[in-house]
């Protein structure tokens, strides 16, 4: 079967071994802005994940940074990402290049109605609020 195609043409082997400087020419401009301006949390996390991959911790590795794009060398790396309310757990594959942590970990759920509620008749679960 053939591989899946995971970044602007490269496959997931050849987007991980991507440096940064051929990275950034790669993605749109306001992923670029936002890498190269590099806030210092952001800078803070690229640092923490340097370090978890060069200690081979199998852990992932937590952060409230939902903004941050997701880079090559990341890829392979477990996040839990803040949702609001909770950490959700994101695996970093090659498909997820250029975009940002947070759209992985979504702050709301679907909506699921249940039955009527307390001294509620079973026909008034269909009538419209007004």
């Amino acid at each position: 079967m053939v591989d899946r195609i995971a970044f602007k043409g490269k496959m997931p082997a050849e987007a991980e071994k991507l440096t940064n400087e051929e990275y950034l020419k790669m993605v749109k401009s306001r992923q670029r802005r936002s890498i190269k301006r590099n806030a210092v949390e952001y800078r803070k996390l690229t640092a923490k994940v340097e370090k978890f991959k060069k200690e081979k911790k199998d852990k992932p590795i937590k952060t409230h940074i939902r903004e941050a794009v997701i880079l090559p060398s990341w890829i392979g790396t477990r996040f839990e990402v803040h949702n609001g309310k909770e950490f959700q757990v994101v695996q970093v594959t090659a498909n997820m290049l250029g975009h940002r942590l947070g759209e992985f970990a979504y702050t709301t759920k679907s909506v699921v109605h249940s039955a009527p509620g307390i001294k509620a008749t079973r026909g008034s679960k269909f009538l419209g609020e007004k």
